[in-house]
């Protein structure tokens, strides 16, 4: 029967070291599995555009269809002919963009819509991407800008 207390007694490995002492230096190492291969990390993918051709459907710009694309473009066409501007503070009734909230900074880039209702130009470009309406009273944008392209 074995002993389950230990012995003042040299073990056999350490009779065959030739010391009565236990060196862990001497000790095998246990096995440890290699690093895994050092993987790069993938390149961040550039974000497709997404578009909203119609309401409640969004898709990437790659997942378009022609006529989707067309309408887009259009609608692209007709936001850039929008007036734009620096924020100067000279405009005491337009003090804050409605759509995020934020008081106009100095130096901002604002977009002005035909009813004369100002936004920051990220927030209402996005804004008429969805709806060619202003977002305060409500107005069609594309009216406006039709009616003034066929007077002149």
């Amino acid at each position: 029967m074995g002993n389950c207390f230990k012995s003042t007694s040299n073990d056999d490995i350490s009779l065959l070291r030739g010391s009565d002492h236990h060196d862990s230096s001497l000790e095998p190492m246990p096995f440890v599995e290699p690093p895994p291969p050092y993987r790069a990390q993938p390149e961040p993918q550039q974000r497709m555009p997404i578009y909203h051709p119609s309401p409640g459907v969004s898709r990437p710009a790659n997942q378009l269809s022609e006529e989707e694309q067309i309408k887009i473009a259009q609608r692209l066409g007709l936001i850039n002919h929008l007036p734009t501007g620096k924020y100067d503070g000279t405009n005491k009734k337009a003090k804050e963009c409605v759509i995020c909230m934020n008081e106009f900074m100095f130096g901002e880039q604002l977009r002005y819509l035909p009813c004369m209702h100002t936004y920051h130009k990220e927030c209402i470009d996005d804004w008429l991407m969805r709806s060619f309406t202003c977002p305060s009273c409500m107005e069609p944008v594309d009216a406006a800008l039709l009616t003034t392209y066929q007077t002149s």
